[in-house]
C-alpha cells in the first residue's frame, strides 16, 4: 500500500511539474527503480535537465533526496555530484558561503575515489566563482590545476569554460599578454565545438585586447571577423557595439571615410534599438572625427549629447573620454577657461577611476595540487587573510624593555609630526607647481592648433588673392592692349567701335572682381570666418551669367539656365567666387557648339547647385589633382586660355567654410558636372 501511494505520488508530481519530454522520461524512470545506485544516476541525470531549465527549486529537492539515498547505499560518486550540483545552484543565487561548503564537500568525495576529473571539474567552478568576486589568487590557481586535466583528456567543453575564465582573471588583474593567449585557445576550442555564440566572444576580446596593446591593425582584423560572423537581423545589439568600436581603430589610422562609414552606421543601429551605451560610445567616436576633419560645431553638438547620455546612465569610462574631447574642442575654438573647466574634471575622474580598477596583482601563480584535500581550504584561508602568526607575551617581557620600547616610540611620533608639519608647505607648493604645469600644457597645445588654423587661413587668403589678382591682370591688360592699338593708330575707329562691346565686357568683369575682392577683404582680412546669410541663388547665376556673354558668343557656346528661385545660407560673397569660377571654367573647356547647363534644387532639405559642359571633360588621371591644395594643377582652355591653377581648390576652401560640399563628375571627351551641396537654413536654428 506504501509503495502504491509513493507511486501515485510521483504519478501526480509528473504531471504537475514535467517541462519537457526529457524531464517527464527520467521522472517515470525514476518511480519504478529500486532504491539502488542506478537509481541514483537517474535522479542525477533528472538534477541535471532541470539545473539547465534553471528550475533551482525542484532541482534542490531531488538533489536532498539523491544525497539520502547515497549516503544510505554509501555510493561516494552520488554524494560527490549532488554536493557539485548544490553548489552550482547556490553559486546562481549568489550564496558564496554555501557554494563554497559544497564545493569543498564535493571535492573531498571525488578525492576518496580517485576521481581527477570531478575535482578538476570542482576546481574550474571554484576558480570561476573567485574571478567574479575579485579573489584573483585563489581563482588563478584552481582554473589553472583543472586546465591540466582538461588538456590530458582533450575535454573540449570544460577547456571552453576554463580558457574563457583565465583570460578574464588576467585581463582584470591588467595581463593583457597572458589574457590575449587564453583567449586565443579559448577560440581554437570553440571553433573546434562549433560554438558560434563562443567565437564570437572570443573574437570580440582578441579584437579589444589588440587594441589596449596598441596593435590596432590587429584588432581591425579582428573586429572585421566579429562583423563577418554576425546575424544582421539577430545580433544588432552586438553590431551596435562593435561599430563605434571599429570606427575608432580606424580613426586611429586618419581613415576618416571608413571611420565615419562604421561610425555612422553604428549610431543608426543604436538609435534604432534604444542602446543609450552604444549611442554615447558611436557619438564620442563622430565628436572625435568631426573635431580631426575641423568640423567644430558639428563636433560640439554631438559631444555635448554624448555628455548628456553619459551623466543620465552614469557611463564613467564613456564620460571620461568624453571630458577629453571637450578639452580639445574648447582648446581649438580659443575657449582656455572651458578647457581648463573641462580638464579639472578629466583629472578627477580619471584618479577615482584608477583607485577603483586597482586589481590585486598575482604573481608567480601556480597551480595547486589536486591530490591534497586541505589545498582549497587553505588557498581560501589565505585570501581572507586567515593566517596563523606566531606571538609572545609582552606580560612575560621585563619593565625596563618595555619601557624602552614605549620611549622609541614616542620618540618617532615626534620625527613624524615634526616632518609632516614641515614639509605641508611644500607638498602644497608642489601641487600647485603641477597645477600650473597641467594649465600650461593645455594653454600650449591650444596655441598650436590656433597657430596651425591661422595658417590654414593664410593658405586660403594667398590663394583667393592670387585667382582674383590673375583675373583682374587679364582683364585689365586686355583692355589696356585695346587701348595701346587706338593711341598707335593701328585700328580704325570703326574697328575700335566694333571692339567697344569686349572692352566693354573685359571692364564690366575687372570692376565685378574688384567690387567682390574690396568688399570681401573688407570684412574677411581679420578673420576668415563665413558671414552667412539667406540670399537668392538664381539672382548670382544671372550676375556671373552676364559677365561671360561675350566669351559665349566668341565660342559660339550655348548657355541653358534652368536655374529656379531658392535661397542658400552662405556667405554670399564667397558663394559668388566659386560660381564665377564654376561658370568661367565651364566656358574655358568648351568647344564650339557645346552647352552649358546651369541649375539648382533642392534636395533633402539642401541646395545643390550644378553646373554641366558638354565639353573636353576630364581623365580619369587628372580628377585627384582638382582639388588638391598642395599642387597647383591647370591646363589650358580649348582657346589657349591660362589659369592659375588654384580656382578650384579654392572653390573647396570657400564651400566648405559654409558647411557645405563639392565634387565632379566627368567623362573625357563628354563633358563635365560640377555639384555644390549648400545649406538652406542656420544649422543651429
Amino acid at each position: 500500500m506504501k509503495q502504491l501511494m509513493t507511486l501515485a505520488a510521483l504519478v501526480v508530481s509528473f504531471f504537475v511539474f514535467s517541462q519537457n519530454e526529457r524531464i517527464d522520461s527520467l521522472t517515470v524512470q525514476l518511480a519504478y527503480q529500486k532504491q539502488d545506485s542506478t537509481k541514483v544516476e537517474t535522479s542525477l541525470m533528472l538534477i541535471d535537465e532541470l539545473y539547465k531549465i534553471e528550475d533551482y527549486t525542484k532541482a534542490l529537492l531531488y538533489i536532498n533526496q539523491t544525497s539520502k539515498l547515497s549516503d544510505q547505499l554509501n555510493y561516494t560518486k552520488g554524494l560527490a555530484e549532488s554536493n557539485y550540483y548544490r553548489a552550482l545552484i547556490y553559486t546562481k543565487r549568489d550564496d558564496y558561503y554555501n557554494s563554497i561548503d559544497n564545493y569543498n564537500k564535493s571535492r573531498n568525495y571525488y578525492l576518496q575515489i580517485s576521481d581527477t576529473l570531478g575535482v578538476a571539474k570542482v576546481s574550474n567552478s571554484i576558480g570561476l566563482l573567485e574571478i567574479k568576486r575579485g579573489n584573483y589568487t585563489v581563482g588563478l590557481k584552481n582554473s589553472l590545476s583543472a586546465i591540466q586535466i582538461f588538456e590530458n583528456r582533450n575535454l573540449r567543453s570544460e577547456l571552453s569554460s576554463a580558457y574563457n575564465n583565465l583570460a578574464e582573471a588576467y585581463f582584470k588583474t591588467n595581463q593583457i599578454d597572458k589574457a590575449l593567449d587564453f583567449n586565443f585557445k579559448a577560440l581554437e576550442v570553440r571553433k573546434q565545438l562549433g560554438d558560434k555564440t563562443g567565437v564570437i566572444a572570443s573574437t570580440k576580446n582578441i579584437a579589444e585586447l589588440y587594441s589596449l596593446r596598441k596593435e590596432h591593425r590587429k584588432s581591425i582584423e579582428y573586429f572585421e571577423n566579429v562583423m563577418n560572423l554576425l546575424n544582421p537581423e539577430t545580433d544588432q545589439d552586438l553590431r551596435g557595439e562593435i561599430l563605434p568600436k571599429l570606427g575608432s581603430e580606424y580613426l586611429r589610422f586618419k581613415e576618416f571615410d571608413k571611420a565615419a562609414e562604421h561610425l555612422v552606421e553604428g549610431l543608426k543601429y543604436n538609435r534604432k534599438q534604444g542602446n543609450e551605451e552604444g549611442i554615447l560610445r558611436a557619438l564620442n567616436a563622430i565628436g572625435n572625427l568631426n573635431l580631426q576633419q575641423k568640423k567644430v560645431k558639428l563636433a560640439e553638438l554631438q559631444l555635448d549629447e554624448a555628455y548628456a547620455i553619459a551623466q543620465k546612465i552614469d557611463n564613467k569610462t564613456e564620460l571620461l573620454e568624453n571630458y577629453k574631447l571637450h578639452i580639445v574642442l574648447d582648446s581649438t575654438r580659443g575657449y582656455y577657461q572651458n578647457a581648463f573647466f573641462w580638464q579639472n574634471k578629466y583629472y578627477d575622474l580619471r584618479d577615482k577611476l584608477n583607485k577603483v580598477n586597482q586589481p590585486i596583482l598575482p604573481s608567480n601563480v601556480e597551480p595547486i595540487d589536486l591530490t591534497d584535500p586541505n589545498a582549497i581550504d587553505t588557498q581560501l584561508n589565505e585570501s581572507n587573510g586567515k593566517s596563523s602568526v606566531s606571538s609572545a607575551s609582552w606580560v612575560n617581557e621585563s619593565p625596563l624593555y618595555f619601557y624602552t620600547v614605549i620611549a622609541i616610540a614616542l620618540a618617532l611620533l615626534a620625527l613624524l609630526i615634526f616632518f609632516f608639519s614641515k614639509n605641508r608647505m611644500y607638498r602644497a607648493t608642489i601641487a600647485e607647481q603641477k597645477e600650473k604645469l597641467k594649465q600650461e600644457k593645455v594653454r600650449n597645445e591650444a596655441i598650436l592648433e590656433q597657430t596651425h588654423h591661422l595658417e590654414e587661413v593664410n593658405q586660403v587668403k594667398d590663394k583667393l588673392f592670387s585667382i582674383v589678382s590673375h583675373d583682374l591682370k587679364d582683364s585689365i591688360s586686355s583692355i589696356k592692349a585695346f587701348l595701346d592699338l587706338l593711341k598707335e593708330d593701328s585700328i580704325s575707329k570703326e574697328e575700335f567701335n566694333d571692339l567697344i562691346p569686349e572692352l566693354s565686357e573685359n571692364a564690366n568683369n575687372a570692376s565685378s572682381l574688384l567690387f567682390n575682392l574690396l568688399n570681401w577683404s573688407k570684412s574677411q582680412m581679420q578673420n576668415l570666418e563665413p558671414k552667412a546669410e539667406l540670399f537668392n541663388i538664381q539672382e548670382v547665376f544671372h550676375t556671373k551669367m552676364a559677365l561671360v556673354e561675350q566669351k559665349l558668343e566668341d565660342k559660339r557656346i550655348v548657355l541653358i539656365d534652368e536655374s529656379k528661385r531658392d535661397f542658400v545660407y552662405a556667405d554670399k560673397s564667397m558663394i559668388e567666387i566659386v560660381i564665377q569660377n564654376l561658370i568661367t571654367n565651364a566656358v574655358k573647356f568648351s568647344r564650339k557648339g557645346d552647352v552649358i547647363t546651369i541649375s539648382n534644387e533642392d534636395v533633402n532639405g539642401k541646395a545643390l547647385i550644378c553646373v554641366e559642359d558638354t565639353g573636353v571633360g576630364i581623365s580619369r588621371s587628372n580628377l585627384d589633382k582638382l582639388f588638391n591644395s598642395n599642387k597647383n594643377f591647370t591646363t589650358i582652355g580649348t582657346k589657349n586660355e591660362k589659369g592659375t591653377g588654384l580656382g578650384l581648390t579654392i572653390c573647396k576652401d570657400l564651400v566648405e567654410l559654409n558647411n557645405g560640399r563639392i565634387w565632379v563628375d566627368s567623362t573625357e571627351n563628354v563633358g563635365s558636372k560640377f555639384f555644390v551641396e549648400l545649406p538652406k537654413a542656420d544649422s543651429k536654428a
